[in-house]
């Protein structure tokens, strides 16, 4: 299936993406962290208010990736020192499995490449086994560990991977 990635720019897109990480972060992160804690995350992260401050005031860009007018997932992507982080990355369940990763990743390969970057770099929960994998299987090599305060009570412990374009 063809992947058409947009770049985020208008209101209703930016509720789909919220609509999307929600939906994503609840299904997808209960095995690994509390619901409190996904709530909480989603509310600061990945709400409205939170990805359009993203856009606006943190030079992050975000894709849509949809197939047949179905909205599949979304990614957001920074330049940072050189390198491209990919801040989030993210397929809804029923569509995992169908080369929709591949071909965000291939996407995401261009843009490194054609602002002469030098690196991919992610950050992943350690716990994130099968995503851990799916980033190996895609080049990116673990680099560091790192532990990072969200607030509340909360801690993000991550790997740090990164891919060399």
């Amino acid at each position: 299936m063809n992947l058409n990635i947009s770049q985020v720019q208008t209101e209703d897109a930016i509720a789909e993406v919220a609509r999307l990480a929600g939906q994503i972060w609840r299904e997808y992160y209960v095995s690994i962290i509390t619901l409190e804690q996904i709530n909480y995350m989603v509310d600061k992260f990945q709400s409205i208010p939170a990805i359009i401050d993203q856009i606006q005031n943190q030079h992050y860009v975000y894709y849509i990736l949809q197939s047949e007018d179905q909205s599949v997932g979304y990614l957001s992507v920074r330049e940072e020192k050189g390198k491209l982080f990919l801040s989030k990355f993210y397929v809804a369940k029923e569509y995992r499995g169908h080369g929709y990763a591949s071909q965000a990743m291939a996407f995401l390969v261009q843009y490194g490449k054609e602002r002469g970057l030098s690196h991919i770099w992610l950050t992943v929960n350690r716990d994130n086994d099968s995503s851990i994998a799916v980033y190996q299987k895609k080049g990116f090599q673990i680099v560091r560990e790192q532990v990072a305060d969200i607030g509340n009570g909360y801690v993000m412990d991550d790997y740090i991977m990164e891919k060399e374009l």
